[in-house]
């Protein structure tokens, strides 16, 4: 299965806002978080939807696991995170 590619251009306007899609990006692959009560509004504590979180992964108080909850359903076009070999397997943790 492939994946459609999106810009961040593209992804920053599914930030709850803009649009009714709630996404957000890992490592290049981004994922539907509107079904999660956590990121209502497109808001999950102090990081908004329709960005790149993998910089902010960091300072939470969960692991990258935690995207295994969520249906991957895009790739970052471009992304630094990502190599050319990310196949439909390496979209879960």
């Amino acid at each position: 299965m492939t994946l459609p590619e999106y810009t961040l251009q593209q992804l920053a306007l599914r930030n709850g806002q803009d649009r009714d899609d709630i996404w957000v990006a890992y490592k290049g692959v981004i994922y539907d978080v509107q079904k999660s009560r956590l990121w209502r509004a497109g808001k999950h504590y102090e990081h908004w939807a329709g960005q790149d979180l993998t910089e902010e992964l960091k300072d939470a108080p969960h692991t990258a696991y935690v995207f295994d909850k969520f249906e991957a359903i895009g790739l970052v076009k471009n992304s630094v995170y990502r190599t050319t070999d990310a196949g439909p397997d390496n979209y879960k943790l």
